[in-house]
């Protein structure tokens, strides 16, 4: 990567798409000789070699297999299950629809839960998303008529609200670990997968919580069971990210690695912030964390976790918040890993309404329908939309295209409506096609020396949030690490050459801000992310001020008001010469 240059700018450019796609390239095509090599692929591949890129270990990273995003299919438009709305048009940035929605929602089907599917997607809608996931806890009941009851609600509400995709999932016990979103795409056979899945794979159901080396193949074999399911056709799509990672500390850097590497088209990644933002509200009773991130170490946890991980930093998991951390970790190897954010919504902040009387759960599977009661205060959780939302870069309204574009990367989270709108592309320098260069989670391959640069657009905010006013972002944060390959030891979590390499001060409150940064002539891979805040709290980063002169602050146990700390992050790009 050569030196970085900051430029500012107040128009939109645009550059050659080098992105993923097509056939595997010569140089890391084990079946073509190295002899039958060009110069350039036959040294390329022999940096590859070097480090540790080609060969046993080495499937399915960003250098090795450059389709791996598009494994499942294209990316057309398979609007099989869902409408379209008109209002959608506007939505469309860099070329694709920007979609948000939620994958972590919990109903009246969950045993900590109360809501209605009806009552969670028209909030859903109403709060401004496009898809939903409803995800009721594993559990020995709803192993064994929850999924297949909960599956007509859906129905129904898909018919009801058809400019809203609404996905059947669950929230898995991982078996030796936390949880976990699991969901697959709408057809005649969800249920029947779910539930397979379910009894055959949930910690909970299967006794398997403790950390141990087979509950924790058990973990694998039910992640392989998905994508096997998907390549047998029985489903169309099925997806996992890993819910709170950091929350425990029970999901150990081995475990969330192997996760991925057993399926990296089903594995794509983790909740970059937790859903509970309001359980850190200053109340009565005063004591709780955001995201309810305030546990300590137990005898099931990582014992080389800090003490710090078990909180959050700006809302966002200590996974994500940590430049040079677990997530650059991954970024590093060449490994795609997406974050994501969402509600997490069991029983929400400033409701009036309580679990309906009498019924039985593990008899009934689910609860009586809520009715109206006292309002609640101390509730931590938001509505779907009303604070998380994660924007995925899809190709059409449709089932599918949701799913492709989060596969494929093309993602950027943010809280309490921070900005509106966000294009980030890597393209090389000079370039000014429209809708050209590499959008997120793509890989922008160029040859040796090519001057690169990455342009930002900005769409910020223009009307007031859902605590009733327009959030202003303060600053854009460009960070960046080397690509340096499989790492030796799988419980690694720290990448020494991520930092950040500019930050931006926003001078404008409303309309559309754009700003490009220049790598110079590049010779060695690496991957560039984003991420933005309203400057309200910020603090040096725990891999130093050089690293991380002002990322997020921790936030204090009882006292960390979710709206007054706001931050977008956007997924990564990678820049591959040879």
């Amino acid at each position: 990567m050569g030196h970085g240059h900051p430029h500012h700018h107040d128009e939109q450019h645009h550059g050659h798409d080098h992105g993923t796609g097509g056939e595997l390239p010569a140089a890391v095509n084990l079946g073509v000789p190295d002899e039958e090599l060009s110069p350039a692929d036959r040294s390329r591949r022999g940096f590859l070699r070097n480090a540790g890129l080609l060969g046993a270990g080495a499937a399915a990273t960003v250098l090795a297999t450059p389709e791996l995003a598009h494994a499942h299919g294209s990316d057309g438009d398979h609007s099989d299950h869902g409408g379209h709305g008109d209002d959608r048009d506007r939505d469309r940035q860099g070329g694709f629809q920007w979609l948000a929605g939620d994958h972590h929602i919990h109903t009246q089907y969950s045993s900590d839960a109360q809501y209605r599917v009806i009552d969670q997607a028209r909030h859903a809608r109403a709060y401004g998303l496009d898809w939903m996931v409803v995800t009721d806890h594993g559990s020995v009941a709803h192993a064994k008529i929850g999924v297949e009851k909960v599956n007509p609600d859906i129905v129904a509400a898909r018919s009801r609200l058809k400019d809203l995709l609404i996905y059947q999932g669950l929230e898995w016990n991982i078996p030796a670990a936390e949880h976990a979103t699991v969901f697959v795409a709408p057809g005649r056979n969800e249920v029947a997968v779910l539930k397979e899945f379910e009894n055959a794979f949930d910690g909970s159901v299967k006794g398997a919580g403790d950390p141990t080396p087979a509950n924790e193949a058990l973990a694998i074999a039910g992640i392989k069971f998905l994508g096997e399911a998907v390549r047998r056709r029985r489903v169309e799509g099925a997806l996992f990210l890993a819910n709170h990672p950091a929350r425990r500390g029970i999901d150990s850097p081995h475990e969330v690695r192997g996760w991925r590497d057993a399926d990296p088209t089903v594995a794509i990644g983790m909740e970059g912030a937790p859903g509970h933002q309001a359980a850190g509200l200053p109340r009565l009773t005063a004591g709780r964390a955001r995201g309810y991130y305030d546990n300590n170490p137990s005898a099931a946890s990582f014992p080389g976790y800090p003490l710090e991980s078990y909180r959050t930093w700006g809302g966002f998991d200590w996974m994500t918040a940590t430049v040079g951390g677990l997530w650059d970790s991954l970024l590093a190897e060449g490994k795609p890993w997406w974050i994501s954010a969402n509600s997490d919504s069991h029983v929400n902040y400033l409701d009036t309404s309580q679990r309906g009387p009498g019924g039985n759960f593990d008899a009934d599977g689910r609860y009586p329908d809520p009715v109206y009661g006292p309002l609640l205060t101390e509730a931590g959780d938001y509505w779907p939309g009303q604070y998380s939302r994660t924007h995925v870069g899809a190709t059409s309204f449709s089932y599918r295209a949701v799913m492709d574009g989060l596969r494929s990367g093309r993602v950027w989270v943010d809280h309490g409506g921070l900005i509106s709108g966000l294009d980030v592309r890597a393209r090389v320098a000079g370039d000014r096609r429209k809708d050209s260069g590499t959008p997120l989670g793509g890989t922008l391959r160029v040859r040796r020396g090519t001057p690169v640069e990455l342009t930002i657009e900005i769409d910020l905010a223009n009307t007031p949030n859902w605590s009733q006013f327009v959030p202003v972002l303060a600053r854009v944060d460009v960070i960046t690490g080397r690509v340096t390959g499989p790492v030796r030891d799988r419980d690694a979590f720290t990448a020494p050459t991520a930092k950040v390499v500019k930050s931006y001060e926003v001078g404008k409150g409303t309309g559309r801000v754009s700003f490009s940064y220049s790598f110079g002539r590049v010779d060695e891979p690496f991957y560039v992310r984003l991420r933005g805040t309203d400057g309200r709290r910020s603090a040096p980063g725990l891999m130093g001020a050089a690293v991380d002169p002002h990322g997020p602050a921790i936030d204090v146990v009882g006292a960390a008001d979710p709206w007054q700390d706001l931050w977008f992050y956007a997924n990564p790009i990678w820049v591959l010469p040879s």
